[in-house]
């Protein structure tokens, strides 16, 4: 049938604005409750979320959803998106769901579905849900409706679980840690985390106002963390999206390390360990050239998927892979979680310097990147760019003039009405030339 509500990554879209309607939202709460109704015990969904304002709108409706068909909530309040997978599993939930729209700005929201293993929803179930959209509701008799509560306290289940991650609990202390939280989900549980690890915290991002979320700071726009570091003479810089689930590392020098640098040397470190399962990291086709040489260098694995944190996943799970994830910040170490988790991915990066007595920029530039450019280039809402004639003989014509010599990704955002032009080439001239040809066409179809 084809899904045609959700996204790369559930349902996203401008708050108030189809899909992400308070109708919509009721109505995908029902028939996800429906969907994971089974057995005759009492069902229970936890719901979390980040701090958009719309975030309320969303919750209460859901909500409203969920305890129509029957079912009891949980409400979390603000907390990582991994939290929620995590916390799922952990209360033996039936559903778990995330309001976020991750590092898009306060406009939008999104909603996330967690089966009861902890794991975004597949396709599949994806489909199944929008099928019962379709249909009429079925709410269950007054005697039955649901009840809903917000709980405290869960919260400090995530923190002491993120510790955890720590081999060993190593101690921070003697560290100098930015920690900037977007005034998003992270706001309270990542400086907490980092304090009671024996870290000196300098807290950045973490006065939400319902509108600020990802605003100027987090992982998308680290410039603020990265001053944060140089100024307080911090030892690392870790920078979260909205929802923590993205992180980019920043050494103490203020220079910025993404994702792919991050998955190096954690790969690197595993496979020493001899914990990196078959030798293989999971990485989609956005990830640099450079981090695959490096690997086969290594002699590991880089195994790419499709765009998207939950396609990572899904091919880690099929593979028995233990680590994978997304240039953009995702790392996904499914020893730990079930989803891409920014704080348990910049624990690891502090644990590797506590082990090697190594500062930050000793270990952030594990390979040399080929230079690689992205334009995102906005469509209007019906537009085709990528069907127009001119745009296929442009893009063929910059593939003619690569020759072999790198490559040219051209992709529509399954979160945003944007193409992504994203090119790699050794000749940093020839890259430019290339993607902005391919992007002013886009531009002009759109």
């Amino acid at each position: 049938m084809g899904r045609k509500i959700f996204g790369t990554d559930g349902v996203r879209g401008t708050a108030n604005s189809h899909p992400m309607t308070a109708a919509m939202a009721l109505r995908l709460g029902a028939a996800a409750g429906r969907y994971f109704r089974s057995g005759d015990h009492r069902h229970r969904v936890v719901i979390g979320k980040d701090t958009r304002r719309s975030g309320y709108m969303i919750e209460n409706a859901l909500t409203a959803g969920l305890t129509s068909v029957g079912a009891d909530v949980l409400l979390l309040g603000p907390v990582p998106t991994p939290a929620v997978g995590m916390l799922t599993r952990s209360m033996r939930a039936d559903l778990g769901v995330m309001i976020s729209a991750s590092h898009n700005p306060y406009q939008d929201n999104g909603i996330k579905f967690f089966g009861p293993d902890g794991y975004k929803l597949s396709d599949a179930a994806e489909e199944a849900i929008e099928a019962l959209l379709e249909g009429e509701p079925e709410p269950v008799p007054s005697e039955e409706i649901g009840r809903a509560s917000r709980i405290e306290g869960d919260r400090s289940r995530y923190v002491e679980f993120a510790k955890g991650t720590i081999p060993g609990r190593q101690s921070l202390a003697g560290l100098k840690v930015v920690v900037d939280c977007a005034h998003g989900a992270a706001y309270r549980t990542a400086p907490e985390v980092l304090y009671e690890l024996g870290a000196e915290v300098v807290p950045v991002g973490v006065a939400p106002n319902g509108y600020n979320i990802n605003l100027g700071c987090g992982s998308t726009d680290p410039a603020a963390a990265a001053e944060a570091v140089v100024v307080h003479g911090a030892d690392l810089g870790i920078a979260l999206d909205g929802d923590a689930d993205r992180v980019m590392i920043i050494d103490e020098t203020g220079r910025i390390a993404d994702g792919d640098q991050l998955m190096a040397l954690i790969a690197g470190l595993w496979a020493d360990q001899q914990r990196l399962a078959r030798g293989t990291l999971v990485a989609t086709v956005m990830s640099n050239l450079g981090l695959e040489r490096h690997l086969r260098g290594r002699g590991l694995r880089l195994e790419r998927t499709a765009v998207g944190d939950r396609y990572v996943v899904e091919a880690m799970r099929a593979g028995g892979f233990n680590l994978g994830g997304e240039q953009s910040g995702h790392v996904v170490m499914t020893d730990h979680a079930t989803t891409g988790d920014g704080l348990i991915a910049g624990l690891q990066f502090l644990s590797a310097m506590v082990e090697s007595g190594r500062p930050a920029s000793a270990l952030a530039r594990v390979f040399e990147p080929v230079p690689q450019l992205l334009e995102n280039v906005r469509y209007a809402a019906g537009a085709a760019p990528l069907e127009a004639e001119a745009v296929r003989r442009a893009i063929a014509a910059a593939e003619a003039r690569l020759n072999g010599t790198g490559r040219l990704l051209i992709r529509k955002s399954g979160t945003e009405p944007l193409v992504r032009v994203m090119g790699e080439a050794e000749d940093p001239a020839l890259l430019s030339e290339v993607v902005q040809s391919v992007a002013a066409e886009i531009a002009r179809a759109s």
